[in-house]
């Protein structure tokens, strides 16, 4: 990737920084509301993954070159304040993960978010996805509410159209999607495994990890706790009642009271 490839917003002058990392189809604005509450006392740092948002797009989807990529253009210039707290969720939480093994120098502590260090077998629903985004004829859409009824019968949630939708732009008189949709779909299983081949060669992590699950998700299960162990020996884990996969969006106070809390430990 090229110099300064990663976009990101920054709230706050507190002498501890927070580094947040979003999801798949997310940008580091997701977080805003939890960055801007925290940024009182934090200096928070919101990041544009690469193919999302306004940063940069490559030419394959890696967790290892995503995880590289944010600690020299984001957590290396922070260094000189010292090691910062990490937060990812789902895809950003993979990132995070990998991020914190490679560079634990880096990282003070890690906070995951309904993510973890395991394949999944959730690849077709977020297929079906970008199908759906790659299939929207963009030369006929004159606003937004027109872009909402034309994907509608390929995505019918609206929450998730909505989340969706928050990737389209206007480029001059036209509509352009930001995330670089042919390659998350080419490497989108990718996205859906985990590279245990390089993480399993790494020492583990030896910070404090936090997980937060949401009590209504499938994504962090008892079965998977050997793994989170093994390579986060110091974690623990927080559940939140009412909330599925997109757990801070879905309950942002309980979430931000269990960070804040973390942060401060």
């Amino acid at each position: 990737m090229s110099e300064a490839a990663l976009h990101t917003l920054q709230y706050g002058e507190g002498e501890r920084a927070v580094v947040f990392l979003h999801g798949l189809f997310g940008q580091g604005r997701n977080w805003n509301t939890i960055g801007k509450a925290l940024a009182t006392d934090h200096r928070v740092t919101l990041v544009d993954l690469p193919n999302h948002g306004r940063s940069a797009w490559t030419d394959r989807v890696d967790y290892v070159q995503m995880a590289d990529t944010v600690a020299t253009e984001v957590l290396a210039p922070l260094a000189d304040e010292g090691p910062v707290a990490l937060v990812g969720h789902s895809m950003g939480g993979k990132v995070a993960m990998m991020l914190a093994l490679r560079h634990p120098d880096l990282v003070e502590r890690l906070v995951v978010a309904d993510m973890s260090p395991v394949d999944y077998d959730s690849a077709r629903e977020f297929v079906g996805y970008i199908d759906a985004l790659r299939g929207l004829d963009l030369t006929v859409i004159a606003d937004r509410a027109d872009a909402d009824a034309a994907l509608t019968a390929a995505v019918p949630t609206a929450s998730v159209r909505s989340f969706l939708l928050q990737n389209l732009r206007r480029d001059g008189a036209s509509w352009r999607w930001q995330p670089n949709l042919e390659v998350l779909a080419r490497d989108i299983e990718r996205l859906s495994g985990w590279p245990s081949d390089v993480a399993d060669a790494l020492a583990p992590y030896e910070g404090p990890v936090l997980w937060i699950a949401g009590a209504d998700s499938g994504y962090i299960e008892p079965e998977y706790d050997e793994a989170m162990t093994r390579l986060f020996p110091r974690k623990r884990l927080v559940t939140i009642k009412g909330a599925g996969h997109w757990v801070h969006s879905e309950k942002p106070e309980v979430f931000t009271e269990v960070l804040r809390r973390f942060l401060a430990s």
